[in-house]
């Protein structure tokens, strides 16, 4: 039990899990007085050269003064943190702040002294360099800006941990000692080598779970069927290369083997290291399970037991318990509810799921939070003629369950810089940490194609089991963002394989024109219209007849790819009667050869029931005899199967959910033969050569071209992406001045509405400056504002029922003098009531343009979103609104105002006068600026805002403040605590 010290009570908020170098995980958590037995542990098992390089002299132990010091901080002037597995420190760090000359001091001194002791077994793991991390998020917290660090010249590694961490450093030497001074506050070098170093490290952890030396099924049963005896099979099935266990307490003592696997009681009689354990027995029995992985020190766990937080509130708590256990270990978990990891490199080999069959080894990873979705793609993938089987199949594949730890960016993380993945596909149900998911998708989106299809995109609930933060924001807006970053965002699991299929296969397009050929007219010309919805530049179709033979396909495919005004190649194909599979293989062979020829230009094949032209555009081009590989894997038994009953046997049945029912048919219902794993499978046929054309074939010409469309818009991003923009500077904008206003204005409560005059005076500071309107409660008070303002003048309804809404008569326009203005308020007041109730004000008239309306907001999960649209029915019936993560860059703004569907309104449709886009532009780019200067700015609309050949007018205007919300990606490297 934490106690509080001295002045201020346990900051509790402090402690976090962070992910280690080596991808082991440990705790971060502040030193209290309870800590004392700890803290004399762990120094005695410190080496005396580290001891020395602590104390700068021979140092054996500490006294109790020391330790008394050392365990007694008021969490203000003096803090201690220490990073712990299993309960016990590893290594620990403090400051104690300093004033002049280096002697204690209190607040407003902002200068901490500050030192760091690891325990050597554990140096070299990236602890020291978490920990400075987190002391410094700390010190900015309680007001410390700089620290300061005395070390010997001969510690070169904590001199390192400094020196790598991006602040800007001060550095000295005097009297033996080398002094560093750095400020706290975070730049762009302690920021990019916090994000490194954050990907290394979760790299590494899922790494761990997938690529395992050695690996121990907990669970597996007496008798043949259940979970766990099924994926047992599924590993040893799968040829995997290192060391398998079989582990149940219910083995009966003796008990060597089972179906030719080691058998153990538990797994601490397991004779060497254990790498990845996957655990089935029933929830119960989990915690005993774990407790004996971390004693064994087990590096990571795939936990197929249901009964978590998929069974409601109770479950929900013993999956927290879960989590703060395995990490307390050091452990990363994949599941509960898991359907299981699987990888298919040659050096691993790994199936540790309940998928019978191992997938063909390919260069895709797929990543599903469901199990039943998981159970889809990979029987999609599996079966697909023409598509991934047998050629472009499956690197990794994880599947999170509940994703109580392990995520989709943990994965993204793993996927960026693994070698043997080209393509991530990913099935979302819920995003956790959106605004960390939008980072690491654009930096993997810049290297590889990331497709992601969304479930539950319209319920505004997270699936059960899933326990994610908030967002405010429409699903329309989440997936704007997404493609922002570069997701090639999809609405169905079908788009996701034919994408998926195509960006592992071809090259990406050079742009949206494309030739279409082929022996059908009709094929053709349903593919030409489905071009032209996809927003492509098709060419009149190419029709070679029903007499074409493969050469003339050859012929005219080569000559489409040598045209310099084509970017892309759809091949429509129908039988030929009498050909069957040798005029298959002979087109698909004249159709890889042209493609191989001109290697820079995708091709697709739109195919009509051809036999087996799929299976031959797929097949490796290869002189060597190719062995017979089978067409579909053999169809599961159907009959039901009993599980055994032994406590540890199998975990419990559950929820009758989607995916429990899939996994309960995923596993195979008949014994396997006790023989030991094949050093190869037999059914995954082998890669195809490096380097070998292949060419994706699909059965409808909407979904080739749809998959092309996706193709051409990331093959744009990415080209966008090298030359992301800058965000401009402006002279005239006054951010100290704005900083002092908000100051002032929040002073007076936590959040609020700033009034006209509040809101206009603060957007003026950002060169935003808002047409005048002055209020008009009587006929009289118009007329003096008319005069004052001059003629000609609008007369506006400002009620909530009818602002902004034109449409309802409550604005009248282009009054040119008093007489027209009095009538128009007489109408206006017999209309719609008393002018209390109308609001009315009287502006000056602008020049005509086109209404826009300019909005931003900070979500507290996704972060700040600028946002553009038509004003009008435009965005509030049809919600066409373009979206941008703050700060948008001068690009983004020129691509936001084109993003909508209702731009040619702004570019001279059908013979009007184009508006002044720059003069939008910069609009875009100073909201964007004030909101991310400002982040208690947590709302701005402006609307209308006119937009004319000449300049624009902001009409209205409103801006909200609040104190801003907490900004984790700009803090210390932490896994989430759900």
């Amino acid at each position: 039990m934490q106690t509080s010290s001295d002045r201020h009570e346990y900051p509790a908020h402090w402690e976090a899990d962070v992910v280690l170098r080596d991808g082991g995980t440990a705790r971060v958590r502040p030193i209290t007085v309870d800590d004392a037995e700890r803290l004399v542990s762990f120094y005695e098992q410190v080496s005396d050269e580290s001891k020395y390089y602590r104390f700068f002299a021979p140092y054996p132990r500490l006294s109790a003064k020391d330790v008394h010091r050392f365990t007694h901080h008021d969490f203000v002037d003096r803090v201690g943190l220490a990073a712990t597995v299993g309960g016990e420190f590893i290594a620990t760090v403090r400051y104690d702040r300093i004033g002049a000359g280096g002697t204690p001091a209190s607040a407003p001194a902002d200068e901490a002294e500050v030192a760091f002791l690891v325990q050597d077994a554990h140096q070299g793991r990236g602890v020291a360099s978490a920990l400075l991390e987190h002391i410094a998020a700390v010190a900015r917290e309680r007001g410390i800006r700089r620290f300061a660090a005395e070390v010997l010249p001969a510690n070169t590694k904590m001199i390192k941990v400094f020196m790598d961490a991006g602040y800007t450093q001060k550095r000295s030497f005097e009297d033996g000692v080398v002094r560093l001074e750095f400020g706290l506050e975070p730049t762009d070098r302690s920021l990019a080598v916090q994000y490194a170093r954050e990907q290394r490290a979760e790299a590494r952890s899922v790494q761990r779970l997938l690529q395992p030396g050695s690996v121990a099924v907990i669970g597996t049963g007496r008798t043949p069927g259940g979970v766990g005896r099924s994926i047992l099979g599924n590993v040893a099935d799968a040829g995997y290369t290192g060391r398998l266990y079989a582990v149940n307490s219910a083995f009966p003592e003796g008990l060597k083997e089972i179906d030719g696997v080691p058998a153990r009681r538990s797994v601490r009689e397991i004779e060497g290291p254990v790498d990845l354990a996957v655990v089935t027995v029933p929830a119960e029995r989990v915690p005993e399970v774990v407790t004996d992985c971390g004693e064994h020190g087990v590096q990571g766990l795939v936990v197929i037991s249901a009964g978590y937080a998929d069974s409601g509130p109770d479950g929900r708590e013993r999956q927290r318990a879960l989590v703060r256990q395995a990490r307390s270990y050091g452990m990363r978990i994949i599941g509960p509810n898991a359907f299981g990891v699987i990888n298919t490199s040659p050096r691993v080999r790994l199936n540790a799921s309940l998928a019978p069959e191992m997938p063909r080894p390919g260069r895709i990873g797929l990543f599903a939070q469901s199990g039943a979705i998981g159970i889809a793609l990979l029987s999609r993938l599996h079966r697909r003629g023409g598509g991934v089987t047998g050629v472009t199949g499956v690197s990794t594949f994880v599947s999170s369950g509940n994703r109580a730890d392990v995520s989709g960016n943990d994965v993204l993380q793993y996927w960026y810089d693994d070698p043997e993945t080209d393509v991530a596909l990913m099935y979302l149900e819920s995003i956790g940490n959106p605004r960390k998911f939008t980072r690491l998708a654009r930096r993997t989106a810049a290297a590889k194609p990331l497709v992601v299809v969304q479930g539950a995109r319209h319920g505004g609930v997270a699936p059960q089991g899933h326990a994610v933060r908030a967002t405010r924001l429409p699903h329309a807006t989440v997936s704007a963002l997404l493609r922002q970053a570069g997701v090639i965002r999809v609405d169905t699991i079908t788009d996701l394989v034919d994408a998926g299929l195509l960006l592992a296969r071809q090259p990406l397009p050079p742009g949206p024109r494309v030739a279409i050929l082929g022996n059908s007219e009709s094929l053709g010309l349903l593919t030409y219209d489905a071009c032209l919805s996809e927003g492509l530049r098709p060419q009149p179709p190419l029709d070679l007849t029903t007499a074409a033979s493969a050469d003339d396909f050859h012929r005219a495919l080569s000559r489409a790819l040598a045209d310099d005004t084509c970017d892309a190649v759809v091949v429509t194909a129908i039988p030929t009667v009498g050909e069957g599979s040798a005029g298959d293989a002979a087109l698909a062979a004249a159709l890889r050869s042209a493609a191989a020829a001109v290697p820079a230009k995708p091709v697709l094949v739109v195919h009509v029931e051809l036999g087996g032209l799929a299976e031959a555009l797929s097949a490796a081009a290869s002189t060597a005899p190719q062995a017979p590989q089978p067409t579909e894997p053999a169809p599961a038994p159907t009959e039901p199967r009993t599980p055994p009953a032994e406590a540890e046997d199998t975990a419990p049945a559950g929820p009758r959910t989607p995916e429990a029912d899939d996994r309960r048919a995923a596993a195979p219902p008949h014994p396997r033969p006790a023989a030991p794993a094949a050093p190869h499978p037999a059914g995954p046929a082998d890669p195809p050569p490096e380097g070998t054309r292949l060419i994706p074939a699909y059965p409808a010409a909407e979904r080739a071209v749809r998959a092309l469309a996706q193709a051409v818009s990331y093959a744009q991003w990415r080209r966008d992406a090298a030359d992301p923009g800058k965000v401009p500077e402006y002279e005239d904008i006054d951010e100290r001045g704005a900083a002092e206003l908000i100051a002032g204005h929040l002073a007076r409560g936590q959040g609020l509405a700033l009034g006209d005059e509040e809101t206009c005076e603060l957007l003026g500071r950002y060169g935003i400056h808002v047409h005048r309107a002055l209020p008009a409660p009587t006929p009289d008070d118009a007329v003096a504002a008319a005069r004052a303002l001059g003629y000609p003048v609008a007369l506006k309804a400002t009620a909530p029922h009818l602002r902004h809404r034109a449409d309802l008569g409550g604005v009248r326009l282009d009054l040119a003098d008093e007489e027209q203005l009095r009538r128009a308020y007489a109408e206006l007041t017999e209309l719609f009531g008393t002018p209390a109730e109308l609001r009315p004000v009287v502006q000056g008239m602008a020049p005509r343009g086109v209404d826009t309306v300019v909005r931003a907001v900070i979500d507290p999960a996704a972060g700040a979103v600028l946002s553009f649209g038509l004003a009008g029915a435009a965005t509030q019936l049809l919600g066409d609104m373009g979206h941008r993560l703050i700060p948008v860059t001068d690009r983004e703004a020129t691509s936001l105002i084109r993003s909508v569907r209702t731009a040619p309104l702004l570019f001279g449709w059908r013979g009007s006068a184009p508006v002044d886009s720059a003069a939008l532009e910069e609009l875009l780019l100073r909201v964007s600026r004030l909101v991310d200067d400002h982040p208690e700015v947590v709302a701005v609309t402006l609307e209308p805002v006119v937009v004319a050949p000449r300049g624009l007018s902001v009409l209205s205007a409103s801006v909200r403040l609040a104190p801003p919300p907490a900004r984790d990606d700009l803090g210390p490297r932490t896994l989430p605590a759900y």
